[in-house]
């Protein structure tokens, strides 16, 4: 019989975001470094086996009831079907953040896993814009993977979209109409300090306001009631053309509300995905360690989680790990 998970204020984690490779496909500005990264060695990573293990403590030690598979990009790791046919079997939500490029080819396979949705990174619909964001030619590769999604019934299907001041932040009415045309819930996202670069800063962020003041002056919007743990504020269209999401991390942090936790690519369960501590799990998954220590292990880390990030205050520490490394 599964316990509740509860962190130090006694918030319930019911959400596991899990990692499953530290690269990409794409090197986008604000999530891996321009000259590219070292990556881990294969054995450091944890397998498909160790994954499912952590998955099934968490789900019966502790109800969690979503998990998520992220990156990098988590379409990488070979055969990552495989891997969703072992977490299907789990009386959970199973998800995917990806970038969307490999759908075309993978989105058939990935449902008759098991998988149930898709959420897919679109931070650019000008093809020139989206090659100088990601390094990569991709945006046709990236459409054609999101109408692949739509037709094998990965829904409902959600983009993201990460605002920067001065670099795509003039196509937010762009982005929400490719949205509504598409039947997709677009998200729009604040820019976060996990940037590669650390070249964050506050004058670029597009607040969370600002995005609905430019939607709703086109597409006249009204508040979805019952947001509960989810990180977006949604908004639904009054003319019925859909729903529209802000994430406003930095302008409106919700971490009062966070519902989860975040397993690394490597083993390392993080709570808070501005975390500056981790708790090592795959040195007790290959130490021979029993369910219920992992289950201890857990429950310590999580009792310790902070009460927020802190960001654009004096006392914010930004992680070492940026966005590519952790599985946002």
């Amino acid at each position: 019989m599964s316990r509740p998970l509860l962190d130090s204020f006694g918030r319930q984690v019911l959400d596991l975001r899990v990692s499953l490779t530290d690269r990409c496909n794409f090197r986008c500005h604000y999530c891996m470094p321009e000259e590219g990264m070292t990556w881990l060695p294969r054995s450091e990573i944890l397998t498909f086996e160790e994954i499912e293990r952590v998955a099934a403590v968490l789900v019966h030690h502790f109800g969690i009831t979503s998990v998520r598979l992220t990156g990098g990009e988590p379409t990488v790791r070979a055969d990552v079907p495989a891997l969703v046919a072992r977490l299907a079997r789990l009386p959970v939500e199973l998800s995917m953040t990806t970038n969307g490029s490999t759908l075309s080819r993978l989105a058939g396979p990935l449902r008759a896993a098991g998988l149930h949705r898709v959420t897919i990174s679109l931070d650019s619909l000008r093809p020139e814009r989206f090659a100088a964001i990601t390094r990569r030619d991709m945006l046709p590769a990236v459409l054609a993977g999101i109408e692949a999604a739509r037709s094998a019934g990965l829904l409902p299907l959600k983009l993201n979209a990460v605002l920067m001041r001065g670099v795509n932040d003039d196509e937010v009415l762009d982005l929400a109409r490719f949205g509504r045309d598409v039947g997709a819930e677009l998200r729009f996202i604040e820019f976060m300090p996990l940037d590669a670069a650390g070249e964050w800063s506050a004058s670029r962020v597009v607040p969370a306001s600002e995005v609905l003041e430019r939607v709703g002056s086109v597409y006249p919007l009204e508040p979805v009631p019952g947001r509960g743990a989810e990180p977006a504020e949604r908004f639904r269209y009054l003319d019925g053309a859909g729903t529209l999401g802000v994430i406003a991390s930095v302008t409106r942090p919700f971490c009062g509300n966070c519902d989860r936790v975040r397993l690394t690519a490597e083993g390392q369960l993080r709570s808070c995905l501005f975390a500056v501590r981790e708790r090592d799990l795959r040195g007790l998954l290959r130490g021979g360690a029993t369910d219920e220590e992992l289950a201890e292990a857990v429950e310590g880390e999580v009792a310790a989680k902070w009460a927020g990030h802190s960001i654009g205050q004096v006392n914010f520490v930004r992680p070492r790990r940026n966005m590519s490394q952790i599985g946002g």
